[in-house]
């Protein structure tokens, strides 16, 4: 069994109920709406988005995944009712669901042009994490900008595989800090804002690339780059 550790604040709903809880408020951005309407749903996509060449996420089962997102001409912002805001390529989407509006507690869900689930970013006042020992292999690690001004650890984007049991688990969100290689404990990138928390994570399947190499052909493409800039973009006003 894993021990588990739980952010000091206050308030009594846990992330995964974030993800859970029934009877949820959903909205959407067409590609990039500003704070999404309260009890509102879309799912449309900006009419001038291209026509993705691929399906395929970074979710695609062994070898390097084929991007699903060409380079985006431009990007637009979206930003939670609590001001976290992060940019995505206008022709992706992101839905929102809500759990609490007084404090706010959300989950938005990021989708590129073809539907494919890329990223969940989760704010709130409450995160559960748990923890184990693993070797860990880090690709990339830098200071997002617009939380620098946050309490320390500061944030960080991180790309980087934790290997148990000749298992590879390949990981690309915030971290708390600067992931080391090496033997480490497992992180869990639980960002503080002020008396907030936020949480975000790319969504990959089990086993998404056959090795570190193709792990690293899949940051330098498209997708990968679409996807570092999302968690660089992190800001909150």
């Amino acid at each position: 069994m894993r021990p588990a550790f739980r952010a000091p604040f206050t308030a009594a709903l846990a992330f995964t109920a974030a993800l859970t809880l029934t009877g949820c408020m959903a909205s959407a951005s067409p590609g990039g709406a500003g704070t999404p309407a309260a009890g509102s749903a879309a799912t449309t996509s900006a009419s001038t988005a291209p026509n993705p060449s691929s399906t395929a996420s970074p979710t695609t089962e062994g070898g390097q995944p084929a991007s699903s997102a060409p380079a985006p001409a431009a990007l637009v912002t979206y930003t939670f009712p609590d001001g976290i805001s992060f940019k995505h390529p206008a022709d992706w989407r992101v839905e929102l669901f809500k759990a609490a509006g007084s404090p706010f507690v959300g989950t938005a869900t990021v989708y590129d042009a073809g539907g494919a689930k890329q990223a969940t970013v989760y704010t709130g006042q409450i995160a559960d994490g748990v923890t184990s020992p693993v070797t860990r292999t880090v690709f990339e690690s830098a200071p997002v900008p617009g939380l620098q001004g946050q309490p320390a650890p500061t944030a960080h984007y991180s790309f980087y595989v934790d290997n148990v049991n000749d298992i590879a688990k390949y990981r690309m969100h915030l971290t708390a800090g600067v992931p080391l290689s090496g033997a480490e404990m497992a992180l869990d990138g639980i960002i503080r804002i002020g008396d907030r928390v936020l949480v975000a994570d790319v969504e990959f399947i089990d086993k998404p690339f056959a090795s570190d190499d193709a792990a690293k052909a899949w940051l330098a493409s498209a997708e990968g780059q679409a996807l570092k800039a999302l968690l660089l973009s992190m800001s909150q006003s």
